[in-house]
């Protein structure tokens, strides 16, 4: 009986492993050069950029404001620099220059809108890839966003 069993068992085995999908590739094959699906890549101008969020416009004025400022670094320290440090990468990108690469609107709405930033903005996107870590949103009032970008200018 133990041998019919066994018997049924290995013949069922050999009839499911024989009816697998032919068509299915070795995945160690390369893929077909019509097979292969490009991902269109789109060039954004960072300078141009005003990322996703509240802020549209962001005017700066010739000369730093420093008590502005001033309000700034203490947001800073107390709500970014857990991940961020001024003049280097840490978990973060370091803040120092970053009105050299970025707008001052993509900057503030980074600040105001990391969520949303990470998930449509191709630029935060690229940032997410590279640091594997996405901001959190410490939930800044404008006026506070707005401090960080003035201390920013200071760096």
């Amino acid at each position: 009986m133990k041998k019919v069993i066994l018997s049924v068992f290995v013949l069922s085995l050999a009839v499911l492993v024989s009816c697998g999908d032919k068509t299915k590739k070795d995945s160690t094959e390369a893929p077909k050069e019509e097979e292969v699906v490009k991902e269109e890549v789109v060039e954004v101008d960072p300078m141009q950029n005003k990322g996703i969020g509240p802020i549209t416009s962001v005017t700066l004025a010739a000369e730093v404001d420093q008590e502005l400022a001033k309000k700034g670094a203490e947001v800073y320290k107390q709500m970014c620099s857990a991940c961020h440090k001024a003049e280097k990468r840490f978990v973060g990108p370091a803040p120092k220059g970053i009105l050299e690469r970025r707008s001052p609107e993509w900057v503030m709405n980074m600040i105001l809108n990391p969520e949303v930033m990470v998930k449509e903005d191709p630029i935060a996107k690229a940032l997410l890839a590279e640091y594997l870590s996405p901001m959190s949103n410490q939930n800044l009032t404008e006026d506070q966003a707005r401090a960080v970008l003035e201390y920013f200018r200071t760096l």
